[in-house]
């Protein structure tokens, strides 16, 4: 009996442990309903809006109730005329070589920088919007935007509402008035005169009104919307089509709208609620930080409005264009010096593929355009991708310097290679990955040029976006950015060659890897530099210089203890150079960058600081100090989208690392956060993982393998014993190792 009795205490610790990893265990529910956007009444600007979307059709609710603005979008919507000077035989690279050659700043202002400042198009640009009148008496009260159901609902003063979404799965937004008929119209946008279009063409028959606007190129596009007394409310299908669709938009609008309205509110509903029921199921995750868990919800709410494969990508707006009697910021256009690298980071971690394939896919298909590019403007093989593009994939111009840097494909490249890292599909990598990053990096081959050591280099080298527009922007090369992208590419498809057991390309790949400098530095183990004779001396926004951590993770804190020194050096320099010159997206970067660093308290004050004074209420990122405290000297309120992302990447980031071949879990949570979970984030390797931290110890780790392999999973238990669910667990230094096969999990906790 005494035997039993000193059994008792063992059998109740090991059953309440189970009871805790049980508990643990179960499958996190996203997003928490507190996440959801309440806003008070009105809302008087569109960067303010309850925002709406369906992949190619998009929506801002705003005003209040006299009238209620549905501001429309459609992804697709582009004046593509091309300015004149870029036309210009001469309006080339080398064009741009002889004019740094000769200190001509004037001349290279007005061949690359005037036709983006000058020209009003190429440019996004805004589809109209619904106007709502709902009469005396009855103003909109407050703004709510169910996150679950991407559902809008503005409450109504005296009781009744308006509900509004945009279907996630047909071209069509539903409406549904409570209460009396509601005076409706379409209202096009003003700014459309910028580029010299006629008034559009407005009909109405019954209670189906549409409005016809011709653009540039051959281009129209219909608003149409019609309506309906349903009992006690009035319900209103609205649509945007174009010409592309069919030759006669309007009469394809009224199709669509009319067959919508006939299946009535609730049943363009149910499918569009279960859509998103799917779209939520992929992850979750929870932290004890309130307004930063409300903030990521908001970010993976945007892929799934935004985002969808067979419309084009989100671009600096996504499917907002401004609605403000302007053209949108930056002509709404897709930057690939930074603005659709961050976008599209937070994809992969939360497992939200289908969303990151609408940017590869659109990247993939533009090959064709920039290999005319690579060919045209460098005189060069290959790909080449203009740092700034419209739609249809051609250049903009812009500062020449960034915008028409070769470099910017190389980036580019790595969203292939990590979507590869990410999933193992070995079809992406032989189909999509590898031929996209070798196409880049022919056209890089034929330009580097080498020095009197035989090292290659760029003959143009620059930092973005250090010294703005001025000739001393011009850098020696390699800049550490330009450097850190050209080395990482050449080890990315060494290492895709030898996946594609292509041992000649491997070795042609190293080669040239061989040929490049090593990063530059101050002195032997200080903070990186812009350039080999040029170091970082002012607040920049733009942490270019600094790729080689963060996202290239070609410097980490597991390297040499040198590495670790530069890393820790660069990041104190940021610090003494402070934060003036920032926009918002600089500090979501500078939190990912604190996270890589293994810096957590780096990276949640970034992301706080972010999140307080970088966004608008609705949760734009606005690129300016919105608090007047000081933390920029940027205090103006452009919209665009990538600071949204980097934020939500940030958190990835503190909760979960795969990079070189090891799996972290809870890498860089800070000690404020001391019970946080995960469920099914991802992981390279194609590995899905799902954790839970309590009172600040790692409680349970759960890991699923998507497509079979070694799993490297850094010891999670702080060297506490841990008890597995399987026998094959090996410890070898700080990692456990186990071989999977697809779909086998691995699940363990701390042993008793």
């Amino acid at each position: 009996m005494n035997h039993v009795a000193r059994m008792i205490p063992l059998l109740l610790t090991t059953l309440l442990l189970c009871l805790s990893t049980a508990s643990a265990a179960e499958p996190l529910d996203a997003p928490n309903p507190a996440s959801d956007l309440e806003l008070a009444a009105p809302i008087d600007r569109w960067d303010e809006a309850i925002p709406l979307g369906g992949g190619l059709l998009g929506g801002l609710v705003w005003g209040d109730g006299n009238p209620l603005r549905l501001s429309l979008d459609r992804g697709d919507l582009w004046d593509l005329r091309t300015p004149e000077p870029l036309l210009r035989k001469d309006w080339t690279y080398a064009t741009i070589r002889k004019g740094v050659a000769e200190k001509n700043q004037a001349a290279l202002g007005e061949l690359f920088d005037k036709p983006y400042n000058d020209f009003a198009y190429p440019t996004k640009i805004p589809a109209g919007r619904i106007e709502l009148v709902l009469g005396p008496g009855r103003k909109v009260e407050s703004f709510h935007l169910d996150l679950r159901r991407a559902v809008a609902r503005a409450k109504l003063a005296g009781g009744g509402a308006v509900d509004v979404f945009f279907s996630a799965t047909e071209p069509v937004a539903m409406l549904r008035v409570e209460g009396p008929a509601a005076d409706w119209r379409i209202v096009m946008p003003t700014s459309l005169k910028t580029l010299g279009y006629a008034d559009a063409e407005i009909g109405r028959e019954g209670e189906t009104a549409w409005a016809l606007q011709t653009a540039s190129g051959g281009l129209k596009y219909a608003v149409v919307a019609t309506s309906r007394r349903v009992g006690d409310a009035t319900e209103i299908a609205v649509t945007v089509t174009s010409s592309g669709d069919d030759p006669d938009p309007v009469a394809l609008g009224r199709r669509r709208a009319s067959a919508a309205l006939a299946k009535g509110y609730e049943a363009v509903l149910a499918p569009h609620v279960s859509w998103w029921k799917e779209f939520w199921s992929a992850s979750a995750v929870s932290l004890p930080d309130a307004a930063i868990q409300r903030h990521y919800d908001l970010v993976q709410y945007f892929y799934g409005s935004a985002s969808r494969r067979g419309a084009p990508p989100i671009p600096l707006q996504g499917v907002w264009t401004a609605d403000e009697g302007t053209l949108p910021p930056w002509k709404g256009d897709y930057h690939h010096d930074l603005n659709t690298q961050l976008t599209y980071w937070a994809y992969l971690a939360s497992g939200r593929f289908a969303e990151g394939e609408c940017f590869l896919d659109f990247m993939w298909n533009l090959l064709p355009e920039h290999r005319r590019f690579a060919r045209k403007f460098y005189a060069a093989p290959g790909a080449a991708v203009p740092g700034v593009m419209t739609l249809d994939g051609k250049a903009m111009g812009g500062w020449g310097q960034y915008s028409l840097s070769p470099i910017q494909g190389a980036w580019i490249a790595q969203a292939f290679y990590w979507h590869w890292r990410y999933t193992m599909d070995p079809e992406f990598l032989n189909q999509r990955a590898y031929p996209y990053g070798a196409e880049i990096a022919e056209c890089l081959v034929a330009l580097l040029e080498p020095g009197p050591d035989g090292k290659l280099n760029l003959p143009l080298s620059t930092s973005p976006e250090i010294h703005d527009n001025r000739l001393e922007s011009w850098l020696t090369p390699n800049s550490n950015n330009d450097l850190a992208l050209l080395r990482w590419l050449f080890a990315a498809l060494a290492e895709m060659a030898d996946a594609r057991q292509d041992t000649a390309a491997a070795t042609r790949w190293r080669g040239v890897l061989g040929r490049l400098d090593d990063l530059a530095i101050e002195g032997t183990d200080g903070a990186l530099r812009l350039s080999p004779n040029e170091s970082l001396a002012e607040s920049h926004r733009h942490h270019a210089h600094l790729m080689a951590i963060h996202p290239l993770g070609i410097l980490t804190v597991e390297g040499t203890p040198r590495d670790r020194k530069i890393i820790e050096a660069s990041l104190a320099q940021i610090d003494r150079l402070g934060t003036k010159a920032w926009c918002g997206y600089s500090f979501s970067w500078m939190a990912c960058l604190g996270a890589r660093a293994g810096q957590p308290d780096r990276a949640l004050s970034n992301l706080k600081l972010f999140v307080d004074a970088f966004i608008s209420r609705n949760g734009f990122h606005l690129n300016g100090d919105q608090t007047g405290r000081g933390y920029s000297n940027f205090t103006y309120r452009p919209f665009t989208l990538e600071g949204n992302f980097a934020a939500g990447q940030a958190v990835h980031e503190m909760l979960l690392q795969s990079w070189g071949n090891t799996v972290r879990v809870f890498p860089a949570v800070p000690g404020q956060w001391a019970d946080v979970a995960y469920r099914d984030l991802r992981a390279e390797g194609a590995f899905a993982v799902s954790a839970r931290r309590e009172a600040g110890k790692t409680a349970w780790v759960k890991v699923r393998s998507e497509r079979g392999g070694q799993l490297r999973l850094r010891d999670p238990f702080a060297g506490a014993a841990a008890s597995w669910n399987r026998d094959d667990v090996k410890k070898v230094g700080d990692d456990y190792v186990s071989t999977l096969a697809a779909g086998e999990v691995l699940e363990g906790h701390p042993a008793p």
